[in-house]
Order: C-alpha cells, then structure tokens, then sequence
C-alpha cells in the first residue's frame, strides 16, 4: 500500500526546470490523495503561463509508476489559491536568498 509518506519523498525528487528547488519546498504541492492503487496529486505552478507544467506533471506521473504499488497516478494542475513566495519552506527560501 502507497503512503503519503512515499509520495512526497517521490515529489522532493521533482524540480522546477527553472528553480533549483523540489516542488514541495516550493509549495507547489497542494495536496496528494491515495486511492488504493491511485495517487492523485494537487499542484500549482508558479504563474499560470509557465510552459513547463506538462512535462513536471508527466515527470511527477513517471515516478510515482515507479512505486510498486501505484498502478494509477493523476496529477492535477489547479490556480486557487495562487502560488506565491510566502508558500516556499524556509529552506528554500534560504537556497534563493529569499530570507525575511
């Protein structure tokens, strides 16, 4: 059976191509639902005219197939609530020189 646990350790895995920073510790991820077999993820990306968003969800979807119990994986671009700096983890806004 999939955690949640392994999903997010799977999505540190994954970058936006433009920032050296795991989408988690973007705050692009929103959410992760499990369904048995399925996982679902709920992103956003950081502008809605970002050209990348196909290929990180496919990235996602691929590597959440490697999992040996995950048959199905969805991952969902949503827009509410925007995304904004103040969602990154401290870490991350430390990495970009984002500090308060």
């Amino acid at each position: 059976m999939i955690t949640e646990e392994e999903v997010y350790e799977v999505l540190r895995e994954c970058y936006d191509p433009e920032i050296p920073v795991n989408l988690v510790d973007l705050g692009l991820i929103y959410g992760v639902v499990l369904d048995g077999a399925a996982v679902t993820v709920r992103m956003t990306l950081t502008a809605p005219g970002c050209s990348m968003g196909v290929m990180i969800a496919t990235e996602i979807e691929d590597k959440l197939l490697g999992l040996p119990d995950c048959e199905r994986a969805n991952v969902e671009i949503v827009w509410e609530p925007p995304w904004t700096p103040h969602r990154m983890s401290d870490s991350a806004r430390k990495q970009l020189g984002l500090d308060d």
